[in-house]
Formats: C-alpha cells, structure tokens, sequence
C-alpha cells in the first residue's frame, strides 16, 4: 500500500500486535539491479533481522516484469535477511500497469510463471517466495489460470484480492471468487480485500474457504482488528484491542517516526492520512482530524498533539532531525 502502509505504520500498527506477518510496499524493479541502500529504505526492518521493533517478521515485496531483472535483484534482497520475498501481480495504479507491471501482468499467465520461477530459482530454498494477485485484468475470467501459473512457478504462498484491476477498491469483494483460485491450487492461499470488522472476516473466512487473511485498509482504519478476529476465534482474550486513550502514544511514536523520513511540508499530511482512515472507528479521530484539518505547519502540529494527546515519557523530547539524504519523501517543487 504505498503511500500509506510504510515501514512507520507497519512500526506503530505491530506494537498494536495480533499481527503474524507483514508483506512491505513495493519495491519497484525497472532493469537495473538496485543496490543494497534501495531495499533497506523501503524495508529497515532488514537492519532488525527482517523484523519490526516489535518482533512481526516483514516479507519484503518486488514489483516488475523481467524475470531476470527480478530474479537478480531478489537473490541481493534474499542476502540481506528479509523474512522472505513477495512478488506484486495486483497493483492496479495506471502508471505501474501501463509498464507492464502490478495488476497488468495477469493479462499473462505465462510471463507470471516464468518471474516466479526465475525469482524461486535465484532465492535460497529456505527463503519463502509468495505472489499477490488480482481476480483478473478486466475480467475474472483466467483467475484460475494466472493462480496455477503462481503455483507452478514454485510460490510458497498466494495472496489473492478479490476484485478485478478494472473494479479497483470499489466494494464489493468477490470472496467466493477466492475459492475458486482455492480449489485450483495446492499451495497456500490468503484471502484479501474489503475486510473492515470482525462480521466481515467472518464471512469472507466463510465464502473464501481461507482461514488466513490479508489486512490493509480495514487494519489502518481499526488497529485493534486483528485482535477482535483473534478474539472471535477464540485465540485471544477479549478487550486486546486498545481504546483511544491507548492509541493516542503511538500518535507520537507515529510522528518521531514521520519527521525522521517526510519533509516539514509533508508530515502533517501523513497524520492527518492515518486520522482520516481512523475517523471510521474511532469518534475521537474525527475530532482530532478536525482540529488538524487546516494545519500544515509541523510545529503547529506538535503543539496541538502536545496539548490534546497523551504523549509516552520516552518520547516528551523531540528526537532529532534526519540528514537530509536519509528523508525519502520530498516537498513537491
């Protein structure tokens, strides 16, 4: 989820906990090998034994169409200790698909079988190679086929979203669609898409067949999710999940993480972003969104955090500001 679900929430939403694993934004591969420095900026969980502060192991996650390409620059991302590497067939975005990249890809299944099994050739055998894919291009209609591709490839695991690229992030989730690719494969298969509360993994668990599941959106809108489906099943104790006073220290953690990788200009929108997805569980975001709404100024933001939010007492002073060349987001212009 780029933009959106990076290293810092990956950080903040895994203190959370619930969480078993996390698959990185993509990393994306257009015929060069990237040097070391390039994955560790997206993934710095690599400098943490592939894993977030709190301990969730982090798959790290290559976009492209070249099965060399991909296969070189996953054998130099496998030596640096990530808890293993995804491959992206369902980003839907124009610019990544009209480059024959994401989404685009399942136009085809060939091409599909031929990355997966340089990239499964290129990797040690204890590293786990996954893929996450779409229902399809335009249509569902080689689902089945673009899965066994995977599949046959050597993929350790699927990941499958249920919707089209042409049907976007548009609800519904065609979850029995899920099960179909299911029954056609004899590897693994996690479910995906549309997955906001407890009634909706439940029914997706219910018409996908997958007991494992994919959180995006509906995680960065609740934190606590994971928890309540853990819950419902049993696995965890009730009332995990935090509550608003509980969230509102990883506000600062969120925002020391921010200012050591946004430009000033951008980090207010960083936090108002995750406010924004919060405001559907919690009333207290949409307050705190509106408070926010108009401030662009960091230090403005700071002193409204200050004054309305909980800080931990580790974090009461600033940390200190990035060097420049470490901040990975600049100011437009």
């Amino acid at each position: 989820m780029e933009g959106l679900l990076d290293c810092v929430l990956r950080d903040v939403l895994t203190r959370v906990g619930g969480v078993d694993l996390c698959v990185s934004e993509f990393i994306r591969v257009t015929g060069t090998l990237l040097p070391e420095r390039a994955f560790r900026r997206i993934v710095p969980e690599l400098d943490n034994g592939g894993r977030t502060a709190a301990g969730v192991a982090v798959r790290a996650q290559l976009m492209g169409s070249d099965p060399q390409c991909l296969a070189e620059n996953a054998a130099r991302l496998a030596g640096l200790g990530p808890a293993g590497i995804d491959l992206n067939f369902g980003c839907p975005a124009k610019v990544v698909n009209r480059h024959g990249g994401g989404a685009a890809l399942l136009q085809d299944p060939e091409l599909l079988h031929r990355i997966v099994s340089a990239v499964r050739r290129a990797v040690p055998a204890e590293v786990p190679v996954s893929a996450k894919m779409r229902l399809g291009f335009d249509d569902d209609q080689s689902a089945e086929d673009c899965a066994r591709a995977i599949a046959a490839g050597g993929a350790n695991q699927l990941v499958v979203h249920g919707r089209t690229r042409a049907q976007g992030y548009k609800p519904p989730a065609y979850w029995a669609r899920i099960a179909d690719v299911r029954s056609v494969v004899n590897i693994p298969v996690v479910a995906n898409g549309e997955i906001w509360t407890v009634a909706d993994a439940q029914r997706c668990r219910a018409e996908s067949g997958c007991h494992d599941l994919m959180l995006g959106r509906g995680m960065v809108s609740d934190p606590g999710l994971a928890w309540d489906i853990l819950a419902a099943d049993g696995a965890a104790e009730p009332g995990q999940a935090p509550q608003w006073a509980d969230l509102q220290p990883l506000f600062h953690l969120f925002w020391a993480r921010v200012k050591l990788r946004v430009e000033s200009c951008n980090r207010a929108g960083r936090l108002k972003q995750w406010l924004n997805y919060l405001r559907r569980r919690y009333p207290e975001a949409e307050q705190a969104y509106q408070g926010l709404r108009l401030i662009n100024d960091s230090r403005l933001v700071e002193a409204w955090m200050a004054e309305h939010l909980a800080a931990p007492p580790e974090l009461a002073a600033p940390e200190a500001t990035a060097e420049p060349e470490a901040l990975v987001e600049a100011c437009a212009g």
